[in-house]
């Protein structure tokens, strides 16, 4: 029998779940638990397959919109927030709904809400379409917030003269990249308000900063996440301007070309913040298999924060 060449495994700490995905996918097996099945989601409860198909398991069903779901059965609304059309038409239809976005999502509608009373225009930092920014956008009438994606939409973007401005965030994006556009607004509007306290969340600031630990220090970065979840993304990209250009999103071990990889001697391992830990023992078994791996930690955080469920699923 041939002997396994070596393979030491960089597994990023932190890495998977946040509070926020925490606290959603209990959401839904509460109400699940509490009200039977089927409980309604609206759109994907956090962007990943794996969790989406487990909850579907056990009674779920995902919708795209409120009119495909039957006005006597609970309805859960996604972690990333949504526009306040989609409450409004709930209750007209006197829906049974739980709100599962995040507390931290919360805070930028609370902000955006805070700013449109004070009479400031918002620009809001994110990507077009994503959900966060969608139930954002829709938190205020049309015309409140104007949206800047990248660094060349900041340079030519022209903002209101008569106005007081004041700039939010999408709380999944990367940190280096948003620092980038937020230093263009500010060169050219010099008066525009920041946060008071970063939009960017605790999770995607500690996952990207692990990353950045370990990537230089690898042959390759695999990072577990779906493609449609910007922080799983960011984590790509973060990993690649780091240092690793072989930085890849695999949403399952089965998905990982090891052949493609080429000579590995040292790999790094992430997960976005809406991936299972499960994903990420099954890498270290997929690799197992093939190497005799050696597992080095790099802790850059520890975390330990708790979102509250609603009052109603706390019986």
């Amino acid at each position: 029998m041939t002997a396994q060449a070596p393979l030491t495994v960089l597994l990023a700490t932190p890495r998977g779940f946040c509070a926020g995905v925490d606290r959603a996918i209990l959401i839904v097996e509460r109400a699940l638990e509490k009200y039977g099945s089927p409980v309604f989601v609206r759109h994907e409860i956090v962007h990943n397959r794996f969790v989406v198909e487990a909850l579907e398991a056990k009674g779920a069903v995902f919708v795209d919109e409120l009119d495909a779901v039957p006005s006597d059965r609970p309805v859960v609304f996604s972690a990333h927030g949504v526009p306040k059309a989609v409450p409004a038409e709930a209750e007209r239809r006197a829906m049974f709904y739980l709100d599962a976005t995040c507390p931290l999502v919360s805070k930028v509608h609370s902000a955006a809400e805070h700013h449109y009373k004070a009479g400031r225009h918002i620009v809001l930092i994110g990507h077009d379409g994503h959900p966060e920014v969608v139930g954002t956008l829709g938190q205020l009438p049309e015309g409140a917030i104007t949206l800047v994606e990248d660094v060349e939409q900041a340079e030519r973007v022209e903002l209101p003269a008569d106005r007081e401005l004041a700039f939010s965030t999408q709380t999944t994006l990367s940190v280096d990249d948003t620092a980038g556009i937020v230093a263009v607004l500010q060169r050219r509007y010099p008066q525009i308000r920041p946060p008071r306290s970063d939009d960017i969340c605790y999770a995607t600031t500690n996952r990207q900063s692990a990353v950045k630990a370990m990537a230089a220090d690898t042959d390759a970065v695999l990072v577990l996440g779906s493609p449609n979840s910007s922080n799983s993304m960011r984590l790509v990209e973060v990993a690649r301007k780091a240092g690793c250009s072989n930085a890849h999103l695999v949403q399952r071990a089965a998905d990982i070309d090891w052949d493609a990889l080429g000579p590995l001697r040292r790999i790094g391992i992430t997960a976005g913040a809406s991936a299972p830990e499960i994903l990420v023992q099954e890498t270290l078994a997929a690799a197992r298999a093939r190497y005799a791996v050696t597992i080095e930690e790099v802790v850059t955080a520890r975390e330990d924060v708790h979102f509250n469920l609603p009052r109603i699923l706390e019986d």
